[in-house]
């Protein structure tokens, strides 16, 4: 048998789709890494609890605004080239970001890094697509949510202890240098499709990106066209957003608040929920395909974790010690979003399926896109006043005001669920 008749072997198809996860989890760590410099960024830009939410938040606008146009290059130019440039974009973003003389340089680093690292997770879904059999593709995008929240975590503890030995700006300098890095690993070493290197693509010839899919703005125009795709994008934003808004910017000072915990004990407590979302996400979605059923268990996960938000957040006298334990169940389930992708896929023609994927991912990154700077603004409107070397000191009461807003989002996304078509794990024709 000829070597082109053989599909790849495992060991390369891990490695090449090892080396964009390894962007996605950049994505992540610069994503949440705010969370754990609270501190030190409102005192070097001099801002409050608004500015400081609308200075994460610039990393999702860019990421939200790009998840369209990153599905559509995804299924007609390939993840190769949307990793390369998105890595150079990112890299440039995080130097402008660690060398930013004010708040304008640093919202333009958020800008740039957003726009940047919005490619990862759906290249990585099309050479999940080309590389894995697609009995695995679930598995394997559950994985590579694992792997960027595990980025997530080094954005934790991790990033606090080097912020407290060498300061913000030189650690985040070093975050851009190992991004370029990647850039230039995955020019040279990605290949869109086995058949690159001469193996047999898991995807037929009949529904590869380019042999069969129509144009990008008529592939968008059909997809959205689905009325899977529309809730599969807005169903996400409250079951990921309340865990990305609390893990990855306001969570740290609420703990702080709630529990007088140090800084790096806090960012324990939301890194741990973000290992749980990590591997819940794989968990949960291995749970659908053995089901053969989509629907139920995303119900149940998104139900739950709603629930427990507001039992972590608003029962007076909750210990920490069930806080801890509620948490990581509330992280857990949170993972179920992992779901929504596989859903997606199966919902429209594969050849658009990096279009659809845009678009759902453009979805779970609206939740943190509202939430952060709307629970700053929040903050800021029930300010008392009180500072603290130089910085807003909130209320718990004004945290849980501002957390009230995940809650509502979390139950909209359980009625949206309920207004889904099911798939049974099939693939749309």
């Amino acid at each position: 048998m000829s070597n082109s008749l053989k599909y790849p072997p495992a060991w390369l198809s891990w490695t090449l789709w090892g080396l964009g996860v390894g962007f996605y989890m950049m994505a992540f760590y610069q994503r949440v890494a705010p969370a754990v410099m609270t501190t030190e960024l409102m005192r070097e830009f001099a801002i409050g609890a608004a500015s400081l939410g609308n200075l994460s938040a610039f990393y999702f606008y860019a990421y939200v605004g790009m998840q369209i146009p990153t599905g559509v290059l995804a299924d007609h130019w390939g993840p190769r080239k949307l990793l390369a440039s998105g890595a150079v974009t990112a890299g440039i973003g995080s130097l402008v970001f660690a060398l930013a003389p004010g708040l304008y340089w640093a919202n333009l680093g958020r800008l740039l890094i957003g726009g940047g690292v919005a490619v990862a997770y759906v290249a990585c879904l099309k050479l999940a697509a080309h590389w894995f059999p697609a009995r695995r593709f679930s598995l394997v995008t559950g994985l590579a949510l694992f792997w960027g929240l595990i980025g997530a975590v080094g954005a934790g503890v991790p990033l606090r202890l080097l912020v407290d030995h060498f300061t913000w700006r030189p650690v985040m300098l070093a975050s851009a240098l190992v991004i370029l890095a990647l850039a230039v690993a995955a020019w040279l070493f990605i290949r869109d499709d086995p058949s690159e290197k001469g193996y047999e693509s898991y995807v037929p010839a009949s529904l590869d990106m380019g042999a069969s899919g129509p144009g990008p703005l008529a592939g968008l125009k059909q997809v959205l066209g689905y009325r899977n795709t529309w809730l599969l994008a807005w169903i996400p934003a409250g079951i990921a957003g309340p865990q990305l808004a609390f893990s990855g910017l306001w969570g740290v000072p609420f703990l702080m608040v709630r529990y007088g915990l140090a800084t790096t004990e806090a960012a324990a407590m939301c890194s741990l929920m973000m290992v749980c979302m990590a591997v819940g996400g794989p968990l949960l979605g291995a749970l659908t395909d053995r089901w053969g059923r989509r629907k139920p268990l995303y119900i149940i996960a998104s139900l739950t974790a709603t629930v427990g938000w507001a039992v972590l957040l608003f029962v007076p006298g909750l210990s920490l010690a069930l806080f801890v334990v509620l948490g990581s169940v509330v992280g857990l389930v949170s993972g179920a979003m992992i779901i929504g992708f596989a859903w997606g896929k199966e919902s429209v023609p594969l050849p658009l399926a990096g279009t659809a994927a845009g678009v759902i991912n453009m979805g779970v990154m609206i939740g943190p896109t509202i939430l952060q700077p709307a629970i700053g603004l929040v903050l800021d409107a029930m300010w008392s006043g009180q500072t603290q070397e130089g910085v807003r000191v909130y209320s718990l009461e004004a945290y849980q005001a501002g957390f009230s807003l995940m809650v509502v989002w979390g139950l909209l996304s359980c009625l949206l669920l309920l207004l889904t078509k099911e798939t049974f794990c099939k693939q749309q024709e």
